[in-house]
């Protein structure tokens, strides 16, 4: 685990604010992926959910920025992918957004890639484990 910038606020209510964040702007097939058993996990969780277009996949991870300032006054710590829009990621150190544009996400799936992590999809604004 890395060391969060902000220790005031967990990895887990940082995963809250970015969920909520998501789906302000419905986002869909919002999933958050546990990383904290798999070995040599670059962070605590992933954040994941799919856009229908460039512009909703902006309006998405700009709602998360707001979302999760406005809870913890916590900016990301690294951002990439704002000029393409078709994956956006945030890194909040903890807890790593990626918010994708469907054919992206289909193409990149993280949730694959990841395996061995705890998968949770949220089913409205609940968390409802997959993997057991």
């Amino acid at each position: 685990m890395r060391i969060s910038k902000n220790s005031e606020f967990t990895a887990e209510q940082i995963r809250d604010f970015v969920v909520r964040g998501m789906q302000e702007k419905k986002a869909q097939d919002i999933v958050v992926m546990d990383l904290r058993r798999v070995k040599n996990a670059i962070c605590d969780y992933f954040v994941l959910c799919s856009g229908n277009s460039d512009t909703q996949i902006d309006a998405i991870s700009s709602s998360v920025e707001e979302e999760v300032y406005k809870a913890s006054r916590q900016d990301p710590w690294h951002r990439e992918g704002k000029t393409n829009r078709e994956w956006i990621l945030l890194d909040y150190v903890d807890v790593v957004v990626h918010v994708f544009k469907k054919e992206r996400r289909s193409f990149y799936d993280l949730e694959q890639l990841w395996g061995d992590a705890e998968i949770h999809y949220i089913e409205e604004g609940t968390l409802v484990p997959v993997n057991q």
